[in-house]
């Protein structure tokens, strides 16, 4: 009987896998193209299901329940197959408790019971063992949590070591910057106590295009004035123009002790010397970096800083109010042409004891990274003489000491002879032989006069106007007309440096000139032909980092420039709400516990004529812009006394408002109104010339609004016969 039913069912089990074959290989219709039937399968691939032995192992059937057909899972162990285990053995059942639900992961899917862990990871701890317990730390120690305090004071302390300013002291500090914000250059800025107040830097700044006539400008010394009985001395950081600049017209008006280092001194000394003011030297003090001077009720320290200039310096100021830095102009140069390192430890010294405000210089915080060091110049330098077959012209800031020292390195080492060229750049380049800085022996230097003595080859310039001013040499020699230098087509020009702001223009226009001449111009063209001297956003990064304030004012920069550098200090843990923006004339107080802006002072600018060093009116400059915007009316007539009539006829004459061929219809316009005016004008209105001036001037300034939507200025002149 058993015979009988096995062959039956072995027949059963072929049919359901015929039809379980003809049914995977039957075509569906595909998804993405429902015309098209779906490839047929694999036919080297094992079928799902399938009763045939396998190498003599036999492999299990599969199951139907409720109607789905379901594979039982695989143990592999390792890479080899377990042994089936024979079906008509019997493993012995076992009743285990109720309570006990678990499963085991494992175990394979008998008869209908569907198959729960098909998705479940395997058990790491082996295949049937029993699950880990849920580790269960232990409680703390009273050692462990004191440690854990006494740690989380510490770092709280070291990255806020402004908490050991004693807060409950009640003394106040005022800081007015009085140039420098909204703008490049023109540094100034004064800080004050009750009993005393110092300047901060007295510097020049750059005119625009607009301000005709006017070459440099310098701040306004109203406040100064005011608080003239306070002030104990000037403060210099460094020699850059914008630093000290304006310090010969503030002495012209007042005169207080100034404090710097020697070359700072001598620097501004060449101005007392060119201004007439030799007598004032006797106000000058000579600082020692990292050693405190008591100034008035402040201790002030210079620390030395890296910059485009020898002797650069930061300020550490005590008062009695808390520790201020104020980094001035810098960047963090680890390999500067000196080698002189900027002072980080005395940054980190202070930065412990306890900084309530920090003044940082924001002139680059818009550019990422670091600012490149002042010796890959050098490098340039060296291709660039290499290219060179003529003369060599290179111009840059004349106080970039370091700059003007690596291009005449190079050209002593091609065997070229120095001519220095420009007064600013002879004197600034005497200065630093005189004091050290720089160690050139004479014999590698010619006058201007002596070039024609000298191959092309032979012959290195240095010269200023890399800012296209009108009267710097390159200039003139652009516009051939120096004496001694006359632009040749084998001559090549390096330009070792960028526009300030606001001098785009003339940069550009000299630029024009010298490409126009035929010349080689090394402008741009060349990475690294110029670097910065101001530090990017990691180097602000990392002074902020070394000197963790309470308080924070960026310096230096439009106000685009402060924007940014508080937002990097915001991201280097300064509270956004011990920050703020200030702008000249802002007076800001501080104490430990606020910083705010308590009131508004008089700040400007004075407008300074080069050729004879003095101060041009600013309704001077105003009428020159007026003029070269809108133009001008002149007007000259007799009236007769008793009858109120013109004499003759008007004399008219304009510039820059009318074309030459509309003059005389314009003129003939204005004496028609000066003529209806006098016959229809009341008694007091015709009083005096004066009155009839101002009459006149009113009635014709109308009429060109109207007509010409001009405002020129109008000069009229009146003769009573």
């Amino acid at each position: 009987m058993e015979e009988n039913k096995q062959p039956e069912k072995n027949q059963n089990q072929e049919n359901a896998t015929k039809s379980n074959t003809q049914n995977s290989t039957k075509a569906k219709p595909r998804r993405d193209r429902p015309d098209r039937p779906r490839r047929a399968g694999n036919p080297h691939r094992r079928p799902k299901t399938s009763s045939q032995s396998s190498n003599g192992n036999v492999v299990k059937e599969t199951t139907e329940v409720n109607g789905n057909v379901h594979t039982p899972t695989k143990e592999v162990d390792g890479n080899k197959e377990k042994p089936k285990r024979n079906p008509n053995h019997k493993k012995p059942q076992h009743k285990k408790p109720e309570h006990k639900k678990t499963e085991n992961k494992n175990a394979k899917p008998n008869g209908n019971k569907p198959n729960h862990n098909k998705n479940k990871k395997p058990n790491r701890n082996g295949g049937g063992g029993r699950r880990p317990k849920k580790f269960v730390p232990g409680p703390m120690s009273d050692a462990m949590k004191a440690s854990i305090l006494e740690n989380i004071e510490v770092n709280d302390l070291r990255m806020n070591p402004w908490k050991q300013i004693n807060m409950d002291n009640n003394n106040k500090v005022r800081f007015t910057p009085l140039g420098g914000l909204g703008e490049i250059g023109g540094n100034m800025a004064v800080m004050e106590d009750d009993e005393c107040a110092f300047i901060i830097d007295v510097g020049m700044s750059f005119p625009d295009e607009s301000m005709h006539g006017v070459d440099i400008l310098v701040p306004d010394f109203s406040y100064l004035h005011a608080i003239k009985d306070k002030i104990v001395a000037v403060i210099i950081t460094h020699a850059h123009e914008d630093h000290i600049g304006a310090v010969p017209y503030l002495f012209k008006e007042l005169q207080f002790p100034i404090w710097g280092t020697p070359l700072a001194l001598a620097m501004i000394e060449n101005k007392f010397q060119e201004h007439g003011l030799m007598e004032y030297v006797n106000k000058f003090n000579y600082v020692t970096k990292r050693k405190q001077y008591q100034i008035g009720s402040f201790k002030i320290e210079w620390m030395h800083n890296t910059h485009s200039i020898i002797d650069a310096c930061s300020l550490a100021i005590e008062s009695k109010v808390g520790t201020f830095i104020h980094t001035a102009d810098f960047k963090i140069d680890h390999t500067p042409i000196d080698n002189q390192t900027m002072d980080l430890q005395r940054y980190a010294y202070y930065g412990a004891k306890g900084v309530l405000c920090l003044f940082s210089d924001s002139t680059n915080s818009h550019n990422s990274g670091f600012t490149k060091s002042e010796a890959v110049v050098g490098k340039t330098f060296d291709r660039l003489f290499a290219l060179a077959t003529g003369r060599v012209i290179m111009s840059t800031f004349s106080s970039n000491t370091h700059r003007v020292f690596q291009a005449m390195e190079r050209g002593i080492e091609a065997g070229r002879k120095i001519c220095v060229i420009g007064r600013s750049m002879e004197r600034n380049i005497e200065t630093t032989r005189r004091l050290g800085y720089v160690d050139l022996d004479d014999k590698y230097f010619i006058e201007s006069h002596e070039i024609p003595k000298y191959p092309e080859e032979k012959l290195l310039i240095v010269t200023t106007g890399s800012q296209g001013e009108i009267m710097a040499a390159l200039s003139r020699m652009a516009a051939n007309e120096h004496r001694h230098v006359k632009l040749k087509p084998s001559d090549t020009i390096i330009i070792s440096a960028h526009a300030i702001p606001g001098n785009e223009g003339s940069v550009s226009s000299l630029m024009n000139k010298l490409v126009k001449a035929g010349v080689t111009v090394r402008y741009k063209d060349f990475e690294n032909i110029h670097v910065s001297g101001h530090a990017a956003q990691e180097e602000q990064k990392l002074i902020l980092r070394l000197v963790q304030p309470k308080f924070f004012l960026p310096v230096h920069g439009e106000y685009n420039h402060i924007f940014k550098h508080s937002k990097t200090a915001v991201d280097c843990g300064v509270d956004p709400r011990n920050i703020l923006l200030m702008s000249d004339g802002d007076q800001i107080e501080i104490t430990t516990k606020y910083l705010k802006k308590v009131k508004t002072v008089k700040a400007g600018k004075s407008y300074i004529d080069n050729q004879n060093n003095r101060e041009i009116k600013s309704d001077v400059v105003e009428d020159r812009q007026k003029l070269s915007q809108d133009g001008i009316v002149n007007i000259a007539m007799q009236v007769n006394k008793s009858t109120k009539k013109l004499i003759g006829k008007a004399v008219i004459n304009s510039s820059g408002l009318v074309p030459q061929k509309e003059s005389k219809r314009f003129a003939h316009e204005i004496d028609n109104i000066i003529d209806t005016f006098l016959t229809n004008a009341e008694e007091k209105q015709l009083t005096s010339a004066n009155t009839i001036q101002n009459e006149i001037n009113g009635i014709v300034r109308k009429f060109i609004v109207r007509t010409k939507r001009r405002y020129p200025i109008i000069n009229t002149v009146v003769f009573m016969a």
